[in-house]
């Protein structure tokens, strides 16, 4: 029997497994870029966690990365944030903290590699550091009470807890065949993932909140779109995949209806709209809210077909498997003929608009 829909989010949502051609391991140097932006506000909690006079200045620190994925970038955060700490204590003279960092995914992640890696930073680390891997989502509740100093999470809070119900119910497509009634229907398409983003957002700020000490803090990024981009609810790699398959619907490839039945649970929001959650939620004050182009972590001149092609699989492979069935090799096929027309593909990833968030926030 197939999953849910709900169900199936949940256990779909993870990258490409392994270290193959079209893994995550080898197609996340944007997301690495991204994880760049992100250590001066990692670096600048620790500083400001183990700087306060309170009771905040701990003699452990517990760190967790939350969708920490696989690859390369799986430990860098949390890495990060360890060679803080021990940084700021060097500088002070004071003695380091007992250090715990946990890496979280869903439990269809692979954490092979994840785990080894771990190993070996704990036995590089001169301090004392413990490690651990929490399978599950991060719309649940993972750690206890008032237990974590820092939450991490780098790419991770565009993908929903679920595809919008009320579209799934009413049998409304994210993306119809015809590009006219989409056009129509897109207002309503819209507002049914923003509201899931709300939803979803803020019931992850209230766990977060739960499980940090007074004063905790999280570095967050996630996909978004420009304020002035009210056109598309995804981020403009995944408009790429629905293009794609849009034309594999249009010549018989795939069920028409299948196409139409596809729900990925993704929202790429506006910064207004996360400024908003944040305040109306109440639990947590913005430090710091940073808006950076992606395109400022891809080297054009390495924009071909195949790096392309790697970049969309190595993310949405798992996806449209599940959803349609073995249907990579068609399309594949479809996708370099629809690269090798003048002004297509090629064109659209150099125009992506799509934009990375890097927030600080401090528990309230």
């Amino acid at each position: 029997m197939a999953p849910s829909t709900a169900m199936a989010s949940k256990q779909i949502v993870y990258m490409n497994n392994g270290q193959g051609e079209t893994s995550y391991a080898c197609n996340s140097q944007i997301q690495g870029g991204a994880q760049n932006k992100m250590k001066p506000p990692i670096e600048a909690a620790i500083n400001e966690l183990r700087s306060s006079t309170t009771s905040l200045l701990p003699a452990q620190m517990l760190i967790a990365d939350l969708g920490c994925s696989s690859g390369p970038n799986a430990l860098e955060l949390v890495s990060v944030a360890a060679e803080a700490i021990k940084r700021h204590c060097d500088k002070l003279q004071q003695p380091p903290p007992e250090v715990c960092l946990f890496l979280n995914d869903l439990p269809g992640n692979d954490f092979n590699i994840v785990v080894k890696s771990l190993h070996t930073l704990r036995q590089r680390s001169s301090s004392t550091v413990t490690t651990g891997v929490i399978p599950g989502s991060f719309y649940e509740r993972l750690f206890t009470t008032g237990s974590m100093h820092l939450f991490c999470s780098s790419n991770s809070l565009h993908w929903l807890s679920e595809a919008p119900e009320v579209l799934r119910k009413n049998q409304i497509p994210a993306y119809d065949i015809d590009e006219n009634v989409r056009r129509e229907r897109l207002p309503i398409v819209i507002e049914a993932y923003a509201e899931q983003f709300k939803k979803d957002f803020k019931n992850f700020l209230n766990l977060r909140a739960t499980e940090l000490v007074e004063g905790g803090y999280m570095v967050l990024s996630l996909i978004g779109r420009r304020p002035n981009d009210s056109t598309s609810e995804f981020s403009d790699l995944f408009e790429i995949v629905v293009k794609i398959l849009r034309v594999m619907a249009s010549e018989g490839v795939i069920d028409k209806a299948k196409f139409e039945s596809f729900y990925v649970p993704m929202y790429a929001p506006s910064d207004q709209e996360l400024r908003d959650i944040i305040q109306e939620e109440g639990s947590f004050c913005t430090k710091d809210l940073m808006v950076h182009d992606l395109k400022i972590f891809v080297d054009k001149s390495t924009i071909n077909a195949s790096w392309a092609l790697n970049q969309i699989r190595a993310v949405f492979e798992p996806i449209i498997v599940q959803h349609f069935g073995d249907v990579m090799d068609e399309f594949v096929k479809t996708a370099e003929q629809r690269w090798s027309q003048e002004g297509s593909l090629q064109d659209e990833f150099i125009k992506h608009q799509t934009v990375t968030f890097i927030m600080s926030l401090t528990k309230a």
